[in-house]
């Protein structure tokens, strides 16, 4: 089973903006990152150099697209307003990588050594700090309502980050437990993307609020995706061995539900609660794959990914461009297509 759902997940490697297929969407990217290297700069040439590691590193650079196709889905143009908040958002989730690095004292992160690796925790927090406060900088020339939503967006990391921690080795997580965190670290940051593009892009108000709420839905589908991915994955797709959150004593949904199905479950709680070596991990991960957790799970990132789709509502009725909708609209079940367990 654990071969078959590996060969499925394979399909996700996918660039995950490739599914959003938005005219243009490639240019404007292309300003972004002329921009963030322009934001990372300093008057100290080492801080340059680390602050600089991890956008030379590349990503995704899914909360930046987020901010700019919340702008093209109200029909507006993309001006340099909405390129420096795609700055902005993407120089938070930077920022948050540095601090979780030293965290979790990650020895890499895409594929290049982390900064806290390299030159040492000190040096990765003072850096991770460095980048928040650019993008405190960017926010607060793109007004006060920015300024505050990327303050308290920030505020939201810190608060998911802390629920988290506290439930780090805990077989009794609930699910309550792991949708807060996932509310805080990842749909928080995806929601202020959304809704920086719609604001500085001049939309309607009820066509912010529903690009708001789309974003927050769409993060909570991409974090399970994310989660069930880890389980499934080839080291060489990950990064990192399947199953690290477990070693890292993170208990996602799959791990949660794995553990509430009887027999399997009690196995599995034997072996969690502590920091596991690599055989345990592997025996650990081959419990969850015996049983119906990761179809479970990922029914549960369809249900948010059509929470995302149904939120895009009020755009519809107003006519908003509709190549634009279908591209948001299709985003988060095109990330459960390539995760088809069925």
């Amino acid at each position: 089973m654990g071969g078959l759902l590996a060969s499925r997940v394979l399909s996700a490697t996918v660039n995950v903006l490739e599914q959003l297929q938005l005219p243009g969407l490639d240019g404007h990217l292309a300003r972004v990152e002329e921009a963030l290297g322009m934001a990372v700069s300093a008057d100290d040439p080492f801080l340059t150099e680390v602050a600089a590691h991890l956008v030379r590193a590349g990503g995704k650079r899914l909360r930046p697209a987020l901010a700019v196709s919340a702008a093209l889905a109200g029909g507006a143009e993309v001006g340099d307003d909405v390129v420096d908040g795609g700055v902005a958002v993407e120089l938070v989730h930077l920022g948050s990588l540095y601090h979780d690095d030293v965290i979790d004292q990650a020895e890499s992160r895409h594929r290049v050594d982390s900064v806290n690796a390299r030159w040492g925790n000190l040096v990765a927090v003072l850096a991770g700090d460095f980048l928040l406060a650019r993008a405190s900088e960017i926010a607060a020339r793109l007004g006060s309502e920015v300024a505050g939503l990327l303050a308290a967006t920030i505020a939201s990391l810190c608060a998911g980050e802390v629920a988290q921690l506290q439930a780090a080795f805990d077989p009794g997580r609930s699910e309550g437990s792991y949708l807060q965190a996932v509310e805080g670290k990842t749909a928080s940051l995806f929601s202020a993307s959304c809704r920086i593009g719609a604001l500085v892009a001049g939309l309607p108000d009820g066509w912010v609020g529903a690009l708001s709420a789309y974003g927050r839905a769409l993060g909570m589908a991409f974090q399970i995706w994310d989660d069930v991915r880890d389980l499934v994955g080839t080291e060489d797709l990950l990064g990192k061995p399947a199953g690290h959150d477990m070693v890292e004593g993170t208990y996602t949904l799959p791990v949660i539900r794995a553990l509430a199905v009887p027999g399997a479950g009690d196995d599995l709680r034997s072996l969690l609660g502590r920091p596991l070596d690599p055989p345990t991990r592997d025996k650990a991960r081959d419990l969850i794959l015996g049983t119906d957790a990761l179809e479970s799970a990922t029914v549960e990132g369809r249900r948010w990914a059509g929470r995302a789709e149904a939120a895009l509502g009020p755009l519809r009725a107003g006519c908003a461009p509709a190549e634009t909708l279908e591209g948001l609209a299709g985003l988060g079940h095109s990330l459960f297509d390539n995760l088809d367990l069925s």
